[in-house]
């Protein structure tokens, strides 16, 4: 089987329906950016090594990817409906983020202050993560301006992209990566 079609030389795309659609329609942006995200958490989990500490990671991004992979596919056909499996499932890892988030921040530093993206590759990675899981939530929601909103998957966006955040400074701080402090110009001018 060739991978090209040629069937979107002329600017659309098919959805899962057989629906044919702009390719900057706003359904195909979503599900885009979510692979994008998907793809991004590749390079993260790409970036870790196989230690104590970054294993659960590793397991978790992966886990990510995959929940990643069926929301994607959920949001490429107009007329799924989300069932009950995955609006439970969807559901509890939110919680596991939550739970995940904690246990994470109980071992690094309070934080005090607003830090910049970076550190060690790992972490910066993780905070380009974040940016694009931003990104895709708030494609899923001008999606869901046209239709019933699955507050599930707006929740794990949410929740998702604090997660990121949390693991960039977990994996900084487990790696002795120094945070950048963000000072504001005005601030600065006061010292």
């Amino acid at each position: 089987m060739k991978i090209y079609t040629k069937t979107g030389d002329k600017g659309t795309t098919s959805l899962f329906d057989g629906t044919r659609v702009d390719k900057d329609d706003i359904r195909v942006d979503t599900y885009g950016t979510v692979d994008e995200l998907n793809s991004q958490v590749g390079v993260v989990v790409a970036h870790l090594l196989d230690t104590a500490t970054e294993e659960p990671l590793k397991q978790e991004l992966v886990q990510i990817q995959d929940d990643l992979f069926s929301i994607g596919a959920l949001l490429a056909n107009p007329k799924e409906k989300m069932d009950k499996e995955m609006s439970e499932h969807l559901a509890k890892r939110v919680t596991d983020f939550e739970t995940f988030i904690d246990s994470m921040t109980e071992e690094i530093p309070e934080l005090k202050n607003f830090v910049l993206p970076g550190g060690g590759k790992a972490g910066a990675f993780l905070h380009m993560t974040r940016t694009i899981a931003r990104r895709a939530e708030r494609r899923v929601i001008s999606l869901f301006k046209k239709q019933e909103k699955p507050q599930e998957i707006v929740m794990y966006f949410n929740r998702l992209s604090d997660l990121f955040f949390t693991m960039s400074r977990y994996i900084n701080f487990k790696e002795g990566n120094k945070e950048t402090i963000w000072s504001s110009s005005a601030k600065a001018s006061e010292r």
